[in-house]
């Protein structure tokens, strides 16, 4: 059986690939961290328990992305002749699906909260005997300041990455990272809400960042779909097409054997692969020849075009 040739990328693109590797590392890291914090300060506010779960599914998105990494570097084999670039849209589809999984539970919770009217209430503790009581919601306070402030920064670096790349799964964990701290905020409001008396402030500060955090998870979910059902290539931060297809049609029409075009191409992880279609002249007579050196033309006009299929027509029906 006939497999593809095995695929690395440009060498500034690996550069670019090893610093996004180390950045998800990086965000393990401190979501752990910001776990153990998150737990450790916890009390009964409704916002921190959504903080800290949003934290645990924060680790969803760069595990699945340093996953598929890995297996993205085997070779194609006889089981799988097209290669294991595909494993980038699985790991973007159950990251979206995290983030929406995590809109949904945070909504529900915050929303039932508010029609129960639970009011939470935060106490207090002694620091060095009984001299120094301090209320309880400085030290959440504290620790909501600490979980903001990784995945800000961390979120901005990643998202020039992901664009960079090409690269879902880091777009889906940057907008993971924008919900931690946005969490974050709403739950220092909804605790200095609580401290001032408004009992409600708690609630509605968590149901208010999951829907936008529901926004942003289905707006995922959708594109993953849409790319696993060979959508045509796309912006990462968008829905704009990336238009290959006329910049290959445009280029090839230049030849002087070639009197039409037309490119048909799908998104395969960091990869865009397809099949372009030609109208040679008739006079040419090396066609399988012409075909090889078009199809090294059309790659090389993006780094994404990879494996492109080139095949002679007589005519293109639009």
């Amino acid at each position: 059986m006939r497999v593809r040739q095995g695929y690395r990328l440009p060498a500034d693109r690996e550069a670019l690939l090893h610093k996004a590797i180390r950045l998800e590392w990086i965000s393990l890291g401190f979501v752990l961290s910001i776990v153990l914090v998150m737990y450790l300060s916890m009390g009964s506010s409704q916002t921190m328990k959504m903080a800290l779960l949003e934290d645990l599914l924060a680790l969803v998105p760069p595990v699945v992305f340093l996953l598929a990494m890995r297996m993205r570097k085997r070779p194609p084999d006889e089981q799988h002749p097209y290669g294991y670039s595909r494993a980038i849209l699985l790991a973007f589809l159950a990251a979206a699906m995290a983030i929406v999984l995590f809109g949904l539970f945070m909504l529900i919770d915050s929303a039932s909260s508010l029609l129960r009217q639970e009011r939470p209430s935060i106490g207090h503790f002694q620091l060095f005997g009984e001299a120094y009581p301090i209320w309880g919601g400085w030290v959440m306070i504290l620790a909501l300041v600490y979980s903001m402030i990784p995945p800000i920064i961390l979120g901005r670096m990643k998202l020039p990455l992901s664009r960079e790349l090409h690269e879902s799964t880091l777009y889906a964990d940057a907008t993971m990272n924008k919900a931690d701290w946005m969490t974050s905020a709403a739950a220092i409001l909804g605790i200095i809400g609580i401290g001032l008396g408004f009992w409600w402030a708690d609630a509605a500060a968590a149901s208010i960042i999951a829907l936008d955090v529901l926004k942003d998870g289905s707006t995922h979910v959708r594109k993953a779909m849409f790319q696993l059902m060979d959508q045509r290539p796309t912006e990462i931060m968008s829905n704009t097409p990336l238009g290959l297809e006329t910049l290959i049609s445009r280029r090839l029409m230049r030849e002087p054997d070639v009197l039409d075009v037309e490119a048909r191409l799908r998104e395969e992880g960091h990869l865009v692969g397809g099949e372009i279609f030609v109208v040679f002249d008739p006079q040419q007579q090396q066609l399988a020849r012409r075909a090889q050196e078009l199809i090294a033309v059309a790659t090389e006009l993006d780094w994404r075009l990879y494996d492109l299929i080139l095949m002679p027509v007589e005519k293109i029906n639009r």
